[in-house]
């Protein structure tokens, strides 16, 4: 019976793009949530699951903007050097 197996990588790429939105869509739900808050006509519960949403999106958020400065540092200091400009005269 080798036709009775195919749904399960469905629900497992689901919920990997659950688990870890790109920045731009972890920062665009953020700012949702935020909202939502901030208008205040959320019920007690759904309030605190937003704001539960909220700090696991912030965490993410945090997280890749850490990556992505360590990814910068190791540039800097493997190939890139500092660049200076010329004739620039507002660094006297």
């Amino acid at each position: 019976m080798p036709g009775n197996s195919p749904k399960p990588p469905a629900k497992s790429s689901q919920a990997k793009s659950q688990k870890s939105p790109s920045f731009e869509a972890a920062l665009a739900e953020l700012e949702q949530v935020v909202a939502d808050m901030e208008a205040g006509q959320l019920p007690l519960e759904d309030a605190l699951t937003a704001y539960k949403r909220g700090a696991e999106l912030l965490q993410q958020c945090r997280t890749r903007l850490e990556d992505a400065q360590q990814q910068v540092r190791v540039l800097e200091e493997g190939t890139l050097k500092t660049f200076q400009v010329t004739g620039d005269a507002s660094q006297s």
